[in-house]
């Protein structure tokens, strides 16, 4: 059973986080010229891709379609990649209980998204590259300071893989989410593959910072301080199912995903309530030009760190643009590396509340800064698909 830990208000994170960040700038007002949303019909492409996937999972193409097979999924079969559910209408799931434990978590490869170090350069819309800044260390224990951020894990043709996320509000269950935020590409592979399998997402993971050595056999209350959650349901973008790739950036400015997650262990408590803290996602925020700061929090996996320890970035943000009639996004110094991808980035909305106002997506190879999708119209609706769906669960 997972250690039982005290819970604390989502303004308890919200104060210690906006004491990292200067104070924002941003005001109510939408994106200031600089292409920050997509156009309707891009919006209308998200939803209809999405609108497939609300009648209910299914078990469809190669994934377990009785007892029996899923008996066999679960001793292995997930193992076999020859045929890859790619739709959106195609994601399932199924719980492997004590699959993801502390040592194989220990174990996930990063998931980076490269891209040239001078990249989007030549888009008319895109600020000097921002100049290197050292990813802090988050204080230990992290439940204390950044309950709602955790890692997602998940298996891919080549083994183990490993991303960040965050616990994010649901306005279908005020106080009680179930929705994790993280990046497309930590739940499917874009363009060229599918869905990925065994996703699951862990609070707090690794609470007190201990060595790769440490967690190896570490008890899974240590690593896992508010247990194992599953997906039972995932969705990103109709635009990152076609276009996205694992380098040179296609389709980033579309890369984010939602999953909804149920515990491991069963329970009747929701997420939110488990880790006490969820943040609001503020759709529709100002470009980076009304922004004094953004701040990225993560679990950076690729040299030299190694996936144990949350580290965060905070950095006025630029402009970033790979495709000009594609969303600007954030970008921001850092140092952090792969396994970082889909972590959240904070800032202070006008009424000092913090909220998610992006993910990290892609970052150069050599590892000096970040960028992130503004959340624009495509955001909202695949948000608002997966809430609906499970509004009255």
């Amino acid at each position: 059973m997972p250690r039982i830990r005290p819970r604390i208000r989502r303004s308890a994170f919200a104060a210690v986080a906006v004491t990292a960040l200067v104070a924002a700038s941003a005001t109510a007002c939408g994106p200031d010229g600089d292409s920050a949303d997509a156009k309707p019909s891009q919006a209308a492409t998200a939803a209809s891709s999405t609108s497939s996937a609300t009648a209910g999972p299914h078990l469809p193409g190669d994934l377990p379609t009785s007892l029996q097979e899923l008996r066999k999924w679960k001793q292995g079969d997930w193992k076999k990649w020859d045929h890859w559910a790619r739709q959106a209408a195609d994601f399932a799931n199924p719980v492997i209980k004590d699959l993801w434990k502390p040592s194989r978590m220990s174990e996930a490869k990063d998931s980076p998204d490269q891209v040239p170090t001078g990249v989007g350069q030549d888009q008319g819309i895109t600020d000097p590259a921002p100049a290197r800044k050292q990813a802090q260390a988050v204080p230990t224990p992290y439940h204390a300071d950044a309950a709602p951020v955790g890692k997602v894990f998940f298996d891919s043709p080549s083994g183990p893989m490993v991303c960040s996320g965050t616990v994010v509000e649901d306005p279908a269950h005020p106080g009680k989410s179930d929705l994790v935020w993280t990046a497309g590409h930590c739940v499917h592979s874009g363009a060229k593959g599918g869905w990925y399998r065994n996703i699951a997402f862990v609070p707090s993971y690794n609470d007190d910072g201990l060595s790769a050595a440490q967690t190896q056999n570490a008890p899974e209350s240590e690593v896992a301080p508010y247990g194992v959650w599953w997906a039972d349901w995932a969705q990103t973008s109709s635009q990152w199912i076609s276009t996205g790739a694992e380098t040179g950036g296609s389709g980033s400015p579309y890369d984010f995903a939602i999953l909804h997650v149920k515990p491991e262990n069963g329970g009747g408590k929701s997420l939110q309530e488990t880790v006490g803290a969820a943040l609001p996602v503020w759709f529709d925020a100002p470009s980076a030009t009304a922004m004094s700061s953004l701040g990225a929090w993560g679990y950076p996996a690729a040299p030299p760190y190694d996936g144990q320890r949350m580290f965060d970035c905070v950095d006025k943000p630029g402009r970033l643009s790979l495709d000009p009639a594609a969303p600007t996004e954030y970008r921001i110094g850092c140092s952090m590396t792969g396994g970082s991808s889909g972590g959240g980035w904070f800032t202070k909305e006008p009424n000092g509340q913090l909220a998610l106002v992006s993910n990290t997506s892609i970052g150069p190879s050599d590892n000096s800064w970040l960028a992130g999708p503004h959340l624009g119209s495509v955001a909202q609706g695949v948000f608002d698909s997966i809430s609906e769906k499970f509004a009255n669960q």
